[in-house]
């Protein structure tokens, strides 16, 4: 595709791409790549350290190096790959310089990682299989997470090589789904039964209607705009690289702050997700288990999930013989059937947990060899409460209140994110924006409409995309920064009969049907191929 693809009246208008870069950004880029990279080494040594473990072997830190940097390289990828969205706009309207755009749209992704809460990380990683989960610090563990990775890096790297703006999002969930169907299949089930599909699904909802959602309210606000300010300007193409007026101006940037914003806090979760994975396989005693967790919590769990416990065993007792309770638990949480025998399991396991954390009085005393095995069991706990949630099974209004309140003291021991994961996600994803985003850039601003970007357009698509990606971000749910702005844009330019380059759009659409089965077969290919080294 050409990039030259706007007439030659809107041409008049196009950005200067070819300016000189401000002196200062290179050795600012490098200076933030090595404090990044030293400030994850310094608290991955301190946190080590805290917990007394004697080094026997240098092997899990070379692999939870390795898996470390090509972690925050998805990250990286993600950010040219993703975030040029958010900047195509300002740029196109002249609202920003290319340069002073990357560089502030890379400062507000740093600020959303940072201030995220975490909710879509640990919803991403429910996708995968409990069993695999249960398995982190196994071989099968380092192979889900550099098939994930590895397949999420090379479909991003591919599409953005063609300037095609697909998602990140869609592709992490198809390396997700991939692994999940072939550890099933290679332990002999169906490939069905490998992902948790409820799951699943909710997200695959999120992600089919965030592009429509775009598409429509883009068009419609444009269309409410016209309607109710009767500026002409407002709804013409920039004629020259002069910016706009202020307060158009205003809107512009403060769009593309909201977006810039949103998507970090949205897709940054996804890469925090990944990294607790690797960190939990790799290094249990330091991260498996929330080690800042008050120590006078801990009676009050215990209390919580005996009586819990007691209560499941008076609706139904457990049998003579009972089968092992994380077998029936697992195979509950991996095909949603219930069972007599799920809820003594359940019992089971939180009698269990309630003794472990009592007899050593907090999450920093438990041994290194018992903190595996504890986690396990806490997150096993968790899903089980989760799933009885989900299906709706019939219980006394204090034993559900009860599980609730236990599933929330578990995730808190087992569901979090260390300060210093957020703030190297943060500049890797703020790094990333500003490198290689001009690809992504041309496709949006030129290639989608057959004229140059309006202002009015371009705030509509944005405020679309700002308010999409932040409702989402509220109900964890993973959405597509890239379908959401790229069809607000193709909504903007239908609404203002503009008309829209079929070709690109037939291009864009080819790569957003192909993303999940392409990183799924790849996933499920890495992830075989890793497991037989």
């Amino acid at each position: 595709m050409s990039e030259n693809s706007l007439s030659s009246s809107s041409a008049q208008g196009r950005p200067n791409f070819n300016g000189k870069g401000s002196r200062f950004s290179k050795p600012l880029f490098f200076i933030l790549l090595v404090a990044g990279l030293a400030f994850a080494g310094l608290n991955l040594v301190n946190d080590v350290e805290e917990t007394n473990m004697p080094v026997t072997s240098y092997l899990p830190f070379f692999l939870l190096g390795l898996a470390l940097l090509i972690a925050l390289g998805f990250e990286f990828v993600n950010g040219f790959h993703d975030t040029a969205n958010a900047v195509a706009t300002v740029i196109y309207t002249h609202s920003l310089t290319p340069g002073i755009a990357v560089v502030w749209s890379g400062f507000c992704n740093f600020l959303g990682v940072l201030l995220s809460s975490g909710v879509v990380a640990f919803g991403i990683i429910s996708l995968l299989p409990v069993e695999l989960i249960l398995q982190a610090s196994s071989g099968n563990g380092f192979a889900m997470v550099y098939a994930l990775l590895f397949s999420a890096i090379i479909w991003n790297l591919g599409t953005w090589y063609f300037g095609l703006p697909s998602s990140s999002s869609h592709t992490l969930i198809g390396s997700i789904i991939g692994v999940g169907v072939a550890n099933a299949m290679l332990h002999g089930r169906s490939g069905l039964s490998g992902v948790d599909w409820d799951q699943a699904l909710k997200v695959g909802y999120a992600l089919l209607l965030s592009p429509v959602v775009g598409f429509v309210c883009a068009g419609l606000l444009l269309w409410v705009m016209k309607l109710f300010i009767r500026n002409r300007q407002l709804y013409q193409a920039p004629t020259s690289d002069q910016p706009p007026p202020v307060w158009i101006r205003g809107l512009l940037i403060l769009t593309c702050t909201g977006v810039s914003f949103a998507h970090g806090s949205n897709d940054g979760q996804k890469g925090m997700g990944l990294i607790m994975l690797i960190l939990v396989g790799t290094m249990p005693i330091a991260y498996a288990l929330n080690r800042s967790l008050p120590a006078d919590q801990i009676p009050r769990v215990a209390a919580l999930t005996e009586v819990t416990a007691h209560q499941l065993l008076q609706l139904q007792p457990a049998a003579a013989h009972p089968p092992a309770a994380r077998d029936v638990l697992t195979g509950f949480v991996g095909s949603n059937n219930m069972n007599a025998d799920v809820l003594p399991a359940l019992a089971i396991t939180l009698n269990e947990v309630g003794d472990e954390i009592r007899r050593y009085g907090s999450m920093e005393n438990i041994p290194a060899q018992a903190v595996t095995n504890t986690r396990n069991q806490m997150y096993l706990a968790s899903e089980s409460i989760k799933h009885l949630q989900s299906a709706k099974v019939t219980l006394p209004q204090e034993t559900g209140r009860n599980l609730k309140a236990v599933k929330t003291e578990l995730d808190s021991a087992t569901r979090f994110i260390p300060m210093w994961v957020k703030v190297v996600v943060a500049i890797a994803l703020g790094l990333g924006t500003m490198v290689g985003w001009r690809r992504i850039v041309v496709t949006v601003g030129e290639r989608i409409g057959k004229t140059h970007l309006s202002y009015a357009q371009g705030a509509s698509a944005e405020l679309v995309t700002m308010a999409t990606i932040g409702a989402a971000d509220g109900f964890g749910l993973p959405v597509s920064t890239t379908h959401v702005l790229s069809s607000g844009v193709a909504g903007t330019m239908a609404a203002n009969r503009s008309g829209l380059q079929f070709s690109t759009l037939r291009n864009l659409a080819v790569a957003w049907i192909l993303t999940l089965p392409v990183s799924i077969l790849l996933s499920a290919l890495l992830y075989w191929l890793f497991t037989h080294f």
